[in-house]
């Protein structure tokens, strides 16, 4: 592309000067070397073209001695509004020739100073070396403000969490950086052909459903099979045929990136007129790699996410055990789609020693903690069944997780139920402590604990509890109590008190519990309630 930006002719002038002579023969030297000249022959006259007009000269020429004001003044006032601070200013005088004089101008506004009379080659030259700088500048802040809108755009894309952010980031950052309507397709994560369009900068995202093979035939255009990026033009007929409702005029701009091979691209595509550069080119190109990089690493974790949830409840059991003299009630909530996946687990097993209660969570969020859950769950089932108590249960998963997940630590709390003794034996390796409801003195929380799993330390005996007749029991998880900026005895001390006067009925307390404190959370839930009868 050629940079029309590097060749400063033609012009439009504003000459401010109250001699008619000078402003005819300026106009005429002006005009012969093909710029436009727009004439003022007051100060007040000049400011107030610029302050109306729809479009602004490119350049002004300033007489230093006008009858309402001084040519400086009318620099500085010029230099002080935002919305003409950046025209460049040539100041002439007949008068005013002096080295101060030259030197209050530059002060006070001027790019350039001339004294008249004045050879035309040098006005010319001058004009022609003032406008250079000046459209040099703008584009450099014109492309300064772009790789800005790139770099923010750049991270809204790689901060959206689905295809609706997404579109929303790609479409709009587009139409931000370049300052023109967009239009992206892409396939979502979900594997929807997706067609985004935006009006302009501040207009909203419009995403509509798009025809599976719509890539395939855009990808058609430049890129086919290929990785990278590229950049082709597609006339307008041959655009209106593909997206016959879509909103781009005249010939498009059509950039297409792809980042592994049998993966779909990302296009973005803006009107042709909207690169004015090779700037403006290398932009675009930029925006549409960053967004096909983004589009893969969301794939890319959307896969895994739905793996790991996958994974994650086909570790938790199914029902649980229906135990004469106990009801048991559970819930499990897994973290938003857009959280990471979690290790929280829950367990209910008859063994030869009575009935035995677990919850517990692995500490970390991936797609490793689930997997590590599932081990330390079916060995924990193992365990009991072989009718280890409590304490042994810990050690036992202590030393497999020391020769198995070294590095990994679990916090785990085991309630052993022992029949006819009516006993609670409680071992918690550094899990948020169980809620014991003794109908005649109330909720209170087991505070005796002793260590994570997985730091290779000894785990104390249970303590024993009493369980009379209407004994109620909660275990959660910290995503269930845990408030981001609140002190934990904070929440656990609503928690108690929410239970307390809450229903007896446990399946109504799970809904209860989920309700005040389960909402909007960015981590697994599980809970377990039992009730002695």
């Amino acid at each position: 592309m050629t940079d029309t930006a590097q060749d400063p002719l033609p012009a439009t002038v504003l000459v401010v000067d109250d001699s008619e002579t000078n402003r005819y023969i300026l106009t005429s030297w002006l005009g012969r070397a093909g710029h436009t000249v727009i004439g003022a022959h007051t100060g007040e006259m000049g400011l107030t073209h610029l302050n109306n007009a729809p479009r602004l000269p490119d350049i002004a020429i300033i007489d230093v001695r006008l009858p309402d004001m001084s040519g400086f003044e009318v620099s500085e006032r010029i230099k002080d509004n935002p919305r003409t601070s950046h025209l460049p200013i040539i100041q002439i005088s007949a008068a005013a020739i002096s080295p101060d004089d030259h030197a209050e101008g530059l002060r006070r506004g001027a790019d350039a100073y001339l004294n008249q009379p004045v050879d035309p080659g040098e006005l010319l030259a001058t004009v022609t070396a003032t406008l250079r700088y000046a459209r040099a500048r703008r584009r450099a802040e014109s492309l300064a403000q772009r790789l800005i809108a790139l770099n923010k755009t750049t991270l809204d894309v790689y901060s959206a969490v689905g295809f609706h952010s997404f579109a929303s980031a790609a479409t709009g950052g587009t139409a931000g950086v370049l300052a023109s309507p967009a239009s992206a397709v892409f396939l979502s994560p979900q594997a929807q052909a997706v067609h985004s369009m935006i009006d302009g900068p501040q207009s909203s995202v419009r995403a509509h459903p798009a025809h599976p093979r719509l890539l395939d035939q855009l990808a058609a255009h430049g890129l086919a099979r290929d990785t990278g990026v590229t950049l082709v033009r597609v006339p307008q007929g041959q655009w209106k045929a593909l997206l016959p409702a879509d909103h781009l005029d005249g010939d498009v701009a059509l950039a297409i990136s792809r980042t592994k091979r049998g993966r779909p691209p990302v296009c973005l595509a803006v009107p042709a007129t909207a690169l004015r550069s090779t700037d403006d080119e290398q932009l675009f190109q930029q925006l549409a790699n960053a967004s096909a990089l983004a589009l893969e690493a969301l794939r890319t974790y959307n896969e895994e996410h739905a793996l790991g949830l996958a994974l994650q409840r086909s570790f938790l059991p199914k029902e649980l055990p229906a135990v004469p003299g106990i009801e048991l009630a559970f819930r499990y909530l897994p973290a938003s789609e857009h959280a990471e996946i979690g290790g929280d687990f829950y367990e209910a097993v008859e063994t030869v020693n009575g009935l035995l209660l677990a919850i517990g969570d692995v500490v970390g969020h991936s797609l490793t903690a689930a997997t590590v859950m599932g081990e330390v769950r079916h060995a924990l089932r193992a365990y009991a069944i072989e009718g280890h108590p409590p304490h042994h249960i810990l050690e036992r998963l202590e030393t497999l997780l020391g020769h198995s997940q070294p590095g990994i630590t679990v916090t785990l709390c085991l309630v052993l139920v022992t029949p006819g003794e009516r006993l609670l034996h409680i071992a918690n390796a550094g899990h948020i402590p169980p809620l014991v409801i003794d109908p005649r003195k109330g909720p209170r929380f087991h505070e005796p604990h002793g260590p994570l799993l997985g730091l290779g330390l000894p785990h104390p005996p249970p303590t024993v509890l009493r369980a009379p007749h209407g004994t109620r029991v909660v275990m959660v998880t910290d995503g269930l109590v845990e408030v981001r900026a609140t002190p934990l005895d904070t929440t656990l001390a609503e928690f108690r008190e929410a239970v307390a006067g809450g229903p007896d009925d446990l399946e109504e307390m799970c809904d209860l519990l989920l309700e005040r404190f389960g909402q909007n959370k960015d981590d697994d839930i599980a809970l377990i309630t039992a009730l002695f009868t």
